[in-house]
């Protein structure tokens, strides 16, 4: 690969999202709730609707409850084609 093309691959920005952890049942893997907010056109109406992701968590320290930011990447299984960047606030654990 071409030195040109590797500094264009660095250089696009992957997507990012913060979402809740809803699930970590799954070894080294948890499903985060993104939700996103839109206006009705007519009626101007928040609406509110949720997307579930798998993320990949290597060290397996996220909870439910926590608020993460996960990046997208190349696709890891079958569902999972994300990965946790990092903690922003830890959710409460009882």
């Amino acid at each position: 690969m071409s030195e040109k093309a590797v500094a264009e691959r660095d250089q696009t920005a992957r997507t990012q999202k913060v979402g809740k952890v809803v699930s970590d049942k799954m070894d080294k893997t948890v499903v985060v709730a993104v939700d996103s907010v839109r206006r009705h056109r007519l009626y101007h109406k928040r609406i509110t609707s949720t997307n579930k992701f798998l993320a990949h968590d290597e060290k397996g320290e996220c909870k439910p409850g926590d608020v993460v930011r996960i990046e997208e990447t190349r696709p890891i299984s079958k569902r999972k084609r994300w990965i946790v960047r990092e903690v922003l606030e830890r959710g409460v654990q009882l």
